[in-house]
């Protein structure tokens, strides 16, 4: 049997990737060795019926694909209106009925995802495309960390409702109890079937994952309206402290109307549960990004090249993650000194803020600065940019630049109030360097870490490239060796590589990866090519400098993560703002942008991560 109808009929027992009357490449191959004229017309012949195939395929996709976009709106929007309603004490709906919709959504969500996984468990002996940008091995690692404490956090709410039964609904014991169940089997659907790409019950499957991507959203969003909610009330106790004493101070509080039984039992958990509250909202967000990948990836033709294997590399960044670990303890220490002074008195409410405000200065000033540097450094490094499509990679810019927008709603705001208040206190000019540099700080560091992410990965190191080509010039590799490949480690990297490297053989080699293009230009020219210059110790010290910004940047980030997710907020002690704009209106702009600005820290220190990674 001739080797191209072998090919052409083993091709229907496997998952094609493309439309079924595309020719193989190898009968291509054949008949372009036959004649190139008869393999032009026949192509020529069957290229409008692939074409319109793909054209027929497409529609029903689209069709799904906006189905199930719009049925995860309305869900969203459903919870979205309960969630209001119980935050404005609707006569009508109270938290039972709101924590019936959620526990309701995620039974669903569980069915899916046990459905999915035994019919994938019943054809695991089939090849299935993967997406290898999505769900990289430390984001599932994150995932894993947050989930565990979101567990903790069940527990403690179901001791909670224990403390509290005799005056509490079932659902508020039911409630904590599904979401440990529903965390864990997420977890492990996300670590199993994160890189899938989705090519079989593709209209069922999109509802399935866009369900499960809108039930994580409506989870954050109870989350965070819960933990806004207590921010609100430890605000309103101690604004009084600075002298706003025309501000009406009435507590949005959800306490039951019993006693509990052992009540330093209950105080203990009800302050336990607020402590945990953000990384629950962490884990919440993060789970619904990466099954929106997931919703993305179905039925996407993923290409054939293989992504390069992501690796945590520590050595050379000692600068980097010194300088981070300082500020990291550095923020801890001005967190617990801020919790501890505001509200005492007015005095030491100011003193408070100012110290925070110069220290926010400094490090704002700092982070900017090492972002500009990086994004110099890329300046002067001519490389092409990775413009292959991605949906993991368009999401990270996508979110990153979204979510800034809130910390920059509230800057804004704050630089107004500053400039349209009558009286200003002193502490309060502190504010408006502060608020410019949040604005200035997070667009640098965004277009730092977007064209990190897009830089074109290296498939072999600069250094030995550079070798390769200055060999050539030289005719010797010997001198080169001893003159350029200084540090040991250096050294290995070219022995372990010597397989690779060509043998010179009277001044002509024969190269990889285009440096023989350059290298034979330059001979036949009679002068060596830009190039031919050595440049090895240059390449290791430029990823060396961008390695240590990327782990400063990573460790700062973290460090300003921890303030306001912790209830160090100057937004809501301040005061100025809830002067010039009111009270309530300044409220909800810093409940609705404030989780944002939260999100924006932690997933910038991840995208900042795999940049590192890929340094």
């Amino acid at each position: 049997m001739p080797e191209g109808q072998g090919a052409a009929r083993s091709a229907p027992g496997r998952v094609s990737a493309g439309p079924a009357a595309c020719p193989s490449p190898r009968l291509s191959a054949a008949g372009s060795v036959g004649s190139a004229g008869s393999a032009g017309s026949a192509a020529s012949a069957a290229s409008p019926a692939p074409r319109r195939g793909a054209v027929c395929a497409s529609v029903p996709q689209k069709l799904a694909e906006a189905l199930s976009s719009q049925y995860g709106l309305v869900v969203f929007v459903a919870g979205l209106l309960l969630l209001l309603a119980w935050a404005v004490h609707a006569s009508a709906v109270g938290k039972s009925d709101l924590l019936c919709f959620l526990t309701a959504l995620m039974l669903l969500q569980l069915l899916w995802m046990l459905w999915y996984m035994g019919r994938s468990s019943a054809h695991r002996r089939l090849i299935r495309p993967k997406d290898t940008h999505a769900g990289a091995r430390w984001l599932r690692g994150s995932i894993t960390l947050f989930a565990a404490i979101t567990i903790i956090l069940g527990c403690l709410k179901i001791g909670y409702f224990v403390g509290f039964s005799e005056c509490l609904s079932a659902t508020e014991g039911v409630f904590p109890v599904t979401h440990a169940v529903h965390t864990l089997l997420q977890v492990y659907f996300l670590w199993g079937h994160a890189k899938d790409v989705i090519q079989s019950f593709k209209t069922l499957e999109r509802f399935g994952v866009i369900h499960s991507v809108f039930t994580n959203l409506l989870l954050w969003t109870n989350g965070v309206l819960n933990e806004s909610k207590h921010q609100l009330n430890e605000h309103k106790e101690r604004l009084i402290t600075l002298g706003f004493g025309n501000i009406t101070i009435v507590l949005d509080d959800h306490t039951p109307p019993c006693n509990c039984s052992p009540p330093t039992f209950c105080s203990a958990i009800s302050q336990g549960i607020y402590y945990l509250y953000p990384f629950n909202i962490e884990y919440q967000i993060l789970a619904s990004t990466m099954l929106y990948v997931l919703w993305k990836n179905i039925g996407r033709k993923v290409d054939s090249q293989q992504h390069r294997n992501i690796q945590f590399k520590f050595p050379g960044v000692m600068v980097g993650s010194v300088l981070g670990l300082t500020v990291l303890a550095a923020t801890i220490g001005i967190v617990v000194v801020y919790l501890i002074q505001i509200g005492r008195s007015k005095t030491k409410s100011e003193s408070a803020l100012i110290m925070f405000y110069l220290y926010a200065i400094a490090l704002l000033m700092l982070m900017g600065a090492a972002a500009l540097f990086g994004i110099w450094i890329y300046r002067i490094d001519e490389k092409s940019l990775d413009e292959s499509r991605n949906p993991a990679r368009k999401l990270d810019a996508d979110l990153l630049v979204g979510t800034a927008s809130g910390s920059w709603l509230i800057s804004w705001g704050s630089i107004l109030a500053l400039l349209c208040a009558e009286a200003r206190p002193p502490y309060t000019w502190f504010n408006l360097p502060y608020s410019i540099l949040v604005i200035a700080e997070k667009y640098i560091q965004n277009l730092f870490i977007i064209e990190s992410v897009h830089r074109e990965p290296e498939k072999l190191s600069e250094d030995i490239r550079t070798l390769r080509v200055v060999t050539v010039c030289n005719g010797d590799a010997t001198p080169l060796a001893s003159s350029c490949l200084k540090s040991g480690a250096e050294a290995v990297d070219v022995v372990s590589l010597g397989s690779e490297i060509p043998h010179v053989a009277n001044g002509n080699m024969r190269l990889r990866e285009g440096c023989g293009r350059e290298a034979g230009e330059g001979s036949r020219e009679g002068a060596p090519s830009p190039a031919c210059h050595p440049r090895c110790l240059q390449g290791h010290a430029k990823r060396r400098v961008l390695r240590n910004i990327a782990a400063f940047l990573f460790l700062c980030n973290i460090s300003l993560w921890i303030p306001p997710a912790f209830g160090c907020r100057p937004e809501y002690d301040n005061g100025l703002e809830e002067i010039v704009f009111g009270f309530e209106p300044w409220i909800i702009v810093v409940n609705l942008a404030m989780p944002f600005s939260i999100f924006y820290r932690m997933h910038a220190a991840a995208s900042l991560f795999e940049v590192y990674c890929k340094i």
